[in-house]
């Protein structure tokens, strides 16, 4: 259940994230209230999750999954670049997250 937890801790970063790109720094009120509650709700199952995971592998893989997650909302939504280099980048943090669920000792997806 903890890598669940943090699976879902990671795409909810990606949700508030997104929406705080289009509060337009707090000053509308609907994406403000969904960037605040999907923060609090990406941190407590981030804090699920470290129950079971350690720390550093815990926020290793929440980061590299709302950055990359990020990263193509901002490609598709806000036409972002797309240049291979930023592609080839995005995609080693790809790997290191998938690595660091490999190498964990702990308890399964």
């Amino acid at each position: 259940m903890a890598w669940l937890y943090l699976l879902i801790a990671g795409l909810l970063e990606i949700v508030w994230a997104t929406a705080l790109k289009f509060s337009d720094g707090f000053s509308r009120l609907l994406p403000t209230v969904v960037a605040l509650t999907t923060a609090w709700a990406s941190f407590w199952f981030l804090s699920l999750a470290i129950r079971k995971i350690p720390i550093g592998t815990a926020y290793a893989v929440w980061v590299g999954i709302g950055a990359v997650g990020v990263a193509v909302v901002g490609m598709v939504w806000f036409r972002e670049s797309r240049d291979f280099w930023r592609l080839l980048f995005i995609g080693l943090i790809v790997a290191g997250v998938v690595g660091l669920k490999l190498v964990s000792r702990d308890e399964g997806l």
